[in-house]
């Protein structure tokens, strides 16, 4: 029993969840969006949009992760509406850039 325990909490580390820390550059436009971001695992991340306009938003985020290839999410939001937009990457996160670009309909 006393071995189950040990090998139990030597593995506690292995599943913490990444940390990593995340930049948001943002142009707007006149859209009222607000965002969170998240860090999922070492390799993914996400962004999460909320519409608190009384328009519909057109935006777009851009993830990069050092050199590999930015990876582009496109949503459209409605008044009101909440959308996730995450990205997975090949290599593990060290700091994750969003560029986010919001719009008027």
């Amino acid at each position: 029993m006393k071995r189950i325990c040990c090998a139990l909490i030597a593995l506690l580390p292995l599943a913490v969840f990444a940390a990593y820390p995340i930049e948001v550059e943002k142009q707007l436009n006149g859209a009222e969006v607000s965002y969170t971001t998240q860090d999922i695992d070492h390799d993914l991340g996400a962004i999460t949009l909320s519409n608190l306009g009384q328009s519909t938003a057109r935006c777009t985020a851009v993830f990069r992760n050092g050199p590999e290839t930015p990876r582009t999410r496109k949503a459209v939001l409605k008044p009101g509406q909440t959308l996730n937009l995450t990205a997975k990457f090949t290599r593990s996160i060290i700091k994750l850039r969003i560029q986010l670009t919001c719009g008027l309909e």
